[in-house]
């Protein structure tokens, strides 16, 4: 048999032995096996059953079906997200642990704690942004204003004499209105309480005078009548609002503050892996029963892609803690 005869017939051989292993490989899968192939978890460094973890849930259950797997959702809260979002750093970086991040955990805590665990650009990679949720200025029953234009025309006149609620210090609700009080000049007494809803409790009741509060948290006891909306701090009006101003449009040109949420795993996590992550995402927010469920609690959809996700949260780490120094607020 001459050689070139004989090398053929080797090839033919070879190749016949390789199919069987071949075909024990599932189709569309690599020999280091496709993602997803187990199930996922997404942590979510807040309580159960809070404004977050409904909207995680939400939106990410949604995006689990585009995987065909289960997706389970831990709550790990503690020390303002960042227990949760530390342990999420830490992890193995092969998709299997997804974080719920927001404007708090990823920029507010850099500058508000001196050592909150974790680097939210060096430990942790962006995937996408899921809403941006906006806020709303809110005041006591009884207090003599009718419009946001009242209230500044209040304040104005008389600094120093009214008070505002926050759910904590350095919190969003309590770093808006720092953020408002540079801009519009105004001096009004914070007030920190231990969560948003003795905030709102005593606002209710009359203890405090105003606040600026995540829309999620305040439209129950607006449309109850308990508590006056007189602007909201979005560029356009909200749909859950329509008929309420923006503070832009009232008296703060330019004014704009949201609160916003997003999914981020930790640091070498594959390229590969966050395209499929963030395709799923994409999915879910486009489905029109996402949006309307998400709409009643204040938020928008606003997906991005894993580098819009990364430049944004540099800008909102600049802005926020910008807000944080000019409070004062440092948390251990």
């Amino acid at each position: 048999m001459e050689a070139s005869e004989f090398a053929k017939r080797r090839a033919i051989l070879i190749a016949g032995a390789a199919a069987p292993c071949l075909a024990l490989v599932p189709p569309g899968a690599s020999a280091q096996g496709s993602y997803p192939s187990k199930l996922i978890k997404l942590i979510v460094p807040f309580p159960a059953g809070g404004g977050a973890d409904t909207l995680a849930r939400i939106i990410m259950t949604r995006a689990a079906g585009e995987f065909g797997q289960p997706m389970v959702f831990e709550n790990l809260s503690g020390a303002g997200g960042n227990l949760g979002t530390s342990t999420v750093a830490r992890a193995e970086p092969d998709g299997y642990t997804l974080l719920y991040g927001t404007n708090g955990t990823l920029a507010i805590n850099r500058t508000l704690y001196r050592q909150p665990g974790f680097d939210s650009l060096k430990d942790l990679q962006p995937v996408s942004r899921l809403t941006h949720i906006g806020l709303v200025v809110v005041v006591r029953p009884g207090l003599p204003v009718s419009s946001f234009a009242d209230l500044l025309k209040l304040l104005q006149g008389n600094p120093g004499k009214f008070t505002f609620s926050s759910s904590g210090n350095g919190t969003t609700s309590h770093l808006a209105v720092e953020l408002l009080k540079s801009q519009a000049g105004l001096a009004i007494v914070h007030i920190p309480y231990r969560g948003g809803a003795p905030a709102i409790t005593d606002l209710i009741g009359g203890q405090v005078d105003m606040m600026v509060e995540v829309m999620p948290n305040a439209l129950p006891h607006i449309k109850s009548g308990r508590l006056k909306a007189l602007a909201v701090t979005t560029a356009a009006r909200s749909p859950s609002l329509p008929e309420i101003p923006t503070v832009s449009e009232s008296g703060v040109p330019g004014f704009v503050v949201t609160a916003w949420d997003s999914i981020v795993v930790p640091a070498k996590t594959p390229a590969s892996v966050i395209g499929a992550v963030n395709k799923a995402i994409r999915a879910a927010l486009a489905d029109p029963n996402v949006a309307q469920k998400i709409a009643v609690r204040g938020a928008m959809p606003s997906a991005t892609s894993p580098e819009e996700l990364g430049a944004f949260i540099r800008s909102e780490i600049e802005r926020w803690g910008a807000a944080v120094r000019r409070s004062g607020a440092v948390l251990e």
